[in-house]
């Protein structure tokens, strides 16, 4: 058996789950998720939590039995907490702005950046005398909010010498060495 699928979902107060044809829909506090469950697996609840089942032991249903679990667990957390990804802009020069859904960054390019961010996460930027400027997301779709953290981080990945870039807050980026003069 599929060591993630097996595990229960624990249900926090608050949050409902239904399951019908094939979508499973999840509200809680901070809002609605649905997603397409594949026919193979049959989910349940059971004394106040998830539970998933799948239907043989094939190879591919093994698989999508830990994948639905992992979904739906991220589901209930989206739904109950909410996702919050913060980047940095590292870079002499590097600005973000937001103005309503359309992220501006000045990137070091000859021209500005503008990035037009789903209506369902919400942005924010940062700018403190002496810090890097922050991109701050925030989503219950955990999909959804990476998605966009990846896309913008794209735009100019951190290069492994001096660390100039959009890296994720904390992140710790593994720097090389430069040219040595020979002797």
């Amino acid at each position: 058996m599929s060591r993630i699928g097996k595990n229960p979902i624990p249900l926090p107060k608050g949050v409902e789950m239904t399951f019908e044809n094939g979508i499973v829909s999840v509200k809680g506090p901070k809002g609605t998720l649905s997603e397409k469950v594949d026919r193979a697996i049959s989910i349940a609840i059971l004394d106040g939590s998830i539970v998933l089942n799948r239907a043989t032991e094939q190879k591919d249903h093994k698989a999508k039995h830990g994948l639905y679990r992992s979904i739906i667990s991220n589901m209930v957390v989206g739904v109950t907490d909410g996702y919050k990804i913060q980047q940095e802009l590292v870079g002499v020069g590097y600005k973000a702005e937001a103005k309503d859904q359309i992220l501006e960054l000045n990137l070091g390019f000859s021209h500005n950046i503008y990035l037009q961010i789903p209506k369902e996460v919400k942005i924010t930027t940062e700018s403190v005398k002496g810090k890097n400027p922050t991109i701050i997301l925030e989503c219950i779709d955990k999909q959804l909010i990476g998605q966009v953290a990846a896309k913008i981080r794209s735009l100019r990945k951190p290069e492994p010498y001096k660390g100039k870039g959009i890296k994720f807050t904390g992140e710790v980026l593994r720097k090389k060495a430069g040219k040595s003069a020979s002797k």
